[in-house]
């Protein structure tokens, strides 16, 4: 499929009414936006197949919904730095944040360094992405060790104060996915959270609490990553 059978394909599925929606009910403010769902560009991403000089093509676009398809069919460990920051900055909502963060950012080698460069940003998107990433690092790389992992809830702990709701979310997703990892991990992120509780910002108290309703449950849905590394009960 070429860039201008892509282009015309989006149009032919644009519905405006949508873009509203979108914005009312899931608060995805986009710019350029034809309204499309997120479902649909996956059928089409799945069509396309993986073309990294493509997905940089419908990038630079601008359309809102050509970006959300670059980030279905660039191959992840292709990704470079220079796109890395340049995409990240172009950001404006949780939906193209989430989708660059989860399908190419976190299975790229740079994610634990971006984990650390972005989580310190001031934009609230750059913040969230890299808190996104660091929640899907935890299922991306499944041979980490926990020494890793556990290097980020300083992080956690440093950026739980920023009550911006795409930050806070994206903090409380880190934590509650690095409790899923293996049971280590889940004992100290459920250690965390009630140093969490202690302090007296709102947001903190908000992530922590949300983190141990599911962290703290005897059925928690939990991964074993890395295997067979357990300290013995």
């Amino acid at each position: 499929m070429t860039y201008e059978q892509i282009i015309k394909q989006l149009h032919d599925k644009a519905k405006p009414e949508k873009v509203a929606f979108k914005a009312k009910k899931f608060g995805i403010i986009s710019n350029n936006a034809l309204g499309i769902y997120h479902k649909d560009l996956k059928v089409m991403a799945k069509e396309i197949g993986r073309d990294n000089d493509l997905a940089v093509r419908l990038f630079d676009s601008g359309i809102y919904e050509a970006r959300l398809l670059c980030s279905k069919i660039f191959s992840p460990k292709d990704v470079t730095e220079t796109l890395m920051e340049k995409w990240v900055k172009t950001f404006e909502n949780w939906e193209i944040c989430d989708s660059f963060c989860m399908g190419l950012f976190a299975k790229n080698d740079l994610a634990v360094t971006k984990i650390y460069e972005w989580t310190q940003r001031e934009s609230e998107f750059e913040k969230r992405a890299g808190f996104t990433v660091m929640a899907a690092y935890c299922m991306a790389d499944k041979h980490a060790d926990n020494e890793v992992f556990t290097s980020f809830f300083p992080i956690i702990e440093r950026e739980v104060n920023d009550d911006r709701i795409y930050v806070k979310k994206a903090v409380n997703w880190a934590l509650r996915n690095i409790g899923k990892r293996n049971r280590d991990l889940n004992k100290t992120a459920i250690e965390t959270a009630h140093q969490l509780l202690k302090m007296e910002s709102k947001s903190a108290k908000w992530i922590a609490k949300d983190a141990l309703r599911e962290l703290e449950k005897e059925n928690v849905r939990m991964s074993d990553y890395p295997r067979a590394v357990y300290r013995p009960k």
